[in-house]
């Protein structure tokens, strides 16, 4: 078991990119700590991972209230003591295939508030409890959309750009952290499987033939899951910087 005894924590560990990395985690021997706002399947998955053997625990919160996360990780401090593994991976997409004279203040507000502030809140309350493991590293999941190519949303494209530019400044506050900026492309999860389904829309398309065509074409979760485990062991500690996946 390559993350035997290790605290794992992943933000949108529910479902998607998060949720198969809690799981693939668990198995894998980390305790593997779920936080996320959509608390049936946060208990869902948990579920799933202890059905398989590992460990693991839920808390429910929104990660864009500095409140609840602060509440949750003193929790995890008081239980655990440290985070040895923190994968940053919630995040929405609203807003998708407006022009910029279309797009609702409210959708960008929501974007960036979930995705970059988000992202923000997590590292800040996160990072005493990485510094206080042995051995840690800080895994946030961007996007190759407004990193390193478009978006069918202007809030999304800011909001994953953003992380790449927060990421190039935290790791210099971090530096016995082993931090990367993880940059998947196109991946079956609920997120890009709602945005298929409304590109198809847009197009006159149907869009359930345009999602059940995607399942069978995009990229597993559960593949960026073995990519993250893998920076997560000790293996990867000669590995730095960004990761970009197909």
């Amino acid at each position: 078991m390559r993350l035997k005894g290790k605290v794992a924590v992943i933000t949108g560990g529910a479902t998607g990119i998060g949720g198969a990395t809690a799981q693939l985690f668990g198995s894998e021997g980390a305790t593997s700590i779920i936080i996320d706002y959509n608390e049936k399947e946060g208990h869902a998955n948990l579920a799933r991972i202890k059905k398989a053997g590992g460990e693991g625990e839920f808390h429910q919160i929104d990660v864009r209230e500095e409140a609840q996360v602060k509440n949750a990780f003193s929790k995890i401090a008081g239980k655990h003591g440290k985070i040895d593994t923190m994968v940053i991976s919630a995040g929405i997409l609203t807003g998708a295939y407006s022009t910029v004279t279309e797009l609702a203040e409210q959708d960008w507000n929501d974007t960036i508030d979930t995705n970059l502030k988000g992202t923000f809140l997590t590292a800040k309350h996160s990072a005493p409890l990485l510094t206080a493991s042995a051995s840690s590293v800080l895994l946030i999941i961007a996007s190759g959309a407004g990193v390193f190519g478009g978006s069918s949303s202007y809030a999304y494209a800011a909001s994953k750009a953003g992380q790449s530019g927060f990421y190039n400044k935290l790791h210099e506050d971090l530096p016995n952290t082993r931090t990367h900026l993880v940059c998947p492309g196109s991946i079956a999860t609920p997120l890009k499987l709602k945005n298929v389904g409304q590109g198809a829309e847009t197009r006159g398309e149907d869009p359930e033939i345009a999602m059940t065509e995607a399942r069978e074409s995009l990229g597993d979760p559960m593949g960026i899951a073995h990519i993250l485990t893998f920076l997560a062991s000790d293996e990867a500690d000669y590995v730095r910087g960004i990761i970009r996946t197909r």
